[in-house]
């Protein structure tokens, strides 16, 4: 019951800056949990570069006081796992990200961690390994990792990014066909899809949806697919 967990749908809204419409989130978790400084987790967003992609994300928690250092510069990343005070993971294509955590063997240290009461906090990818497989994914399998297992700091499936837009020009499957074909073939798994602007927090035991007023979707094989809201009980999840 120890976990603390911040997990986001998406990192960037339309016409907004980087991390700009979560980062008041962000700065309160870090806040009541008094981090000073955070072990970020690139390996979701390796196309822009590691570089790069740290520095995005360390301007961004400067301007709330918390240092960001990425786990690429270490040679024993192992070790800055068991030594980091808070893990970030951040998004990009979740295939590449579980096959380095794995190759890194950082995967499992994470999880235990966590459940020992680390604050965690992912976008996008990062949200998707918190759940039990990367299964739910939107990403293209460009790599191949050596289990679709991911940490189980939540025991359901994540889809971030979710919408239920339907293109009227499009005639291939939608978002919901395809979590419908997961439930269908994973029948005892829930599939939480939180809509952009929106994540899921774990504190003190409680689940919640939070961040702007939108809905979260709730799939399961043999129930009515339902939507919640932000102030809606969602703990049962737990």
């Amino acid at each position: 019951m120890k976990r603390n967990l911040l997990l986001i749908s998406n990192s960037t809204n339309a016409g907004e800056k980087y991390l700009d419409w979560c980062k008041e989130m962000i700065a309160e978790f870090c806040k009541e949990n008094n981090i000073k400084k955070v072990l970020f987790i690139p390996y979701a967003g390796f196309a822009q570069g590691y570089d790069t992609y740290e520095k995005k994300v360390k301007d961004v928690y400067a301007t709330f006081g918390v240092d960001v250092y990425s786990i690429h510069h270490s040679n024993e990343p192992l070790k800055e796992v068991m030594q980091a005070e808070c893990i970030a993971v951040g998004g990009g294509n979740t295939f590449y990200l579980v096959r380095e955590m794995q190759d890194k063997g950082i995967m499992k240290a994470i999880r235990e961690k966590a459940f020992a009461g680390m604050p965690y906090m992912g976008w996008s990818a990062g949200s998707n390994v918190a759940g039990l497989s990367l299964k739910t994914t939107n990403d293209m399998p460009i790599v191949e990792p050596y289990s679709f297992e991911t940490m189980g700091l939540v025991p359901f499936q994540i889809n971030p990014h979710y919408t239920d837009f339907v293109d009227p020009k499009h005639g291939g499957e939608t978002r919901d066909d395809r979590i419908n074909e997961f439930i269908a073939a994973n029948q005892d798994t829930y599939v939480v899809a939180i809509r952009e602007a929106t994540a899921l927090r774990l504190k003190e035991g409680k689940l919640s949806l939070v961040g702007r007023d939108n809905k979260m979707k709730l799939f399961h094989h043999g129930k009515e697919t339902k939507e919640y809201s932000l102030k809606e009980d969602i703990n049962f999840l737990m």
